[in-house]
């Protein structure tokens, strides 16, 4: 009986020791080393993209006002590099399109900080007389002279100065932009080499346009008239226009284009800094390329030939 009750109390008691031993926490194991922190996250990897341009820094003064002949405007140019230029730098240009008398006209007065013009002798007087900083080459094409395809004066491949004569001689209506313009200059310099002076006597056939060289081409060829064009100009515009290609090719044709930095030092106010960084841009061996490039594709020729790499003396002007 003792024995009975004895393995009764004992059993009780393992059944008790058990049910405490299952209430009572989990007893927490010392730790046997520093504990493990999570794997550190690492960045995603950025695979640059050959369309990725990188954000240009903004210029203390983005604001860049470029004076330039019609020519570069009419032919199209600068609707391809203004915007290279202005991604590349972070400068805003306003473009004032004129004649290269006038664009040097505004540099004179410190309304343009830039200026890209094509005629060299007054260029040179320009800087000559102060009012430019820096003068470097850029690029060429060159003058042609064009007009009605039965060429009343039968001017097709003789010299200028003799196809001058011969459409003064036959009274054929010609077109002057007369807007001391690079071009109107060329076109005085070589009235000057014949006995006839149509800006001075303004004969009937002598028309004056006081406008740039697309808007005088058209003028042209509403006319049935001759004119002296760039080539650049002329290509661009050929489909709307009634006139063919009668002289091309003659030495004194030559038509250079360089860029001049406004000279800070008569007119503070200028963006020099600006002035400085489109020189560069023109100059820089892509931009050169993009130049020489231009219009191939769709006139199969070049409209411009980069210069850059080369001097005035080796050009000849």
């Amino acid at each position: 009986m003792k024995h009975s009750l004895r393995n009764t109390l004992l059993a009780l008691g393992l059944i008790v020791a058990l049910a405490l031993s299952a209430c009572a926490p989990a007893a927490t194991p010392a730790p046997t080393s520093a504990p493990t922190q999570p794997p550190a996250t690492e960045a995603p990897t950025v695979i640059p993209t050959d369309t990725a341009v990188p954000a240009p820094t903004t210029p203390a003064n983005p604001d860049l006002i470029l004076a330039t002949t019609t020519s570069t405007q009419d032919s199209g140019l600068l609707d391809v590099l203004i915007p290279l230029f202005e991604t590349e730098t972070g400068y805003q240009v306003k473009t004032v399109a004129v004649g290269s008398g006038a664009a040097m006209q505004m540099g004179q007065e410190g309304n343009a900080d830039v200026l890209l013009v094509h005629s060299p002798t007054a260029e040179k007087q320009f800087m000559t007389d102060g009012w430019g900083k820096e003068r470097v080459l850029v690029m060429h094409n060159d003058f042609i002279i064009v007009g009605p395809t039965a060429d009343p004066a039968k001017i097709k491949g003789i010299g200028p100065a003799d196809a001058f004569k011969a459409i003064a001689a036959a009274g054929a209506p010609f077109v002057a932009r007369a807007d001391k313009s690079g071009t109107s200059t060329k076109e005085l310099g070589i009235w000057a080499k014949t006995d006839v002076d149509p800006a001075t006597k303004k004969p009937t056939w002598y028309i004056e346009t006081g406008q740039g060289m697309g808007a005088s081409l058209t003028i042209a060829s509403e006319k049935g008239a001759y004119i002296l064009t760039d080539r650049a100009t002329y290509l661009a515009n050929k489909d709307k226009l009634q006139l063919d290609i009668l002289i091309e090719g003659n030495k004194t044709l030559l038509n250079v284009y360089h860029v001049i930095t406004v000279e800070p030092a008569k007119w503070p106010k200028v963006n020099y800094d600006g002035a400085v960084a489109f020189m560069k841009f023109m100059t820089e061996a892509s931009t050169q390329d993009v130049i020489g490039k231009f219009g191939v594709d769709k006139y199969g020729q070049q409209l411009f030939t980069p210069d850059a790499t080369k001097t005035d003396a080796d050009l000849g002007v």
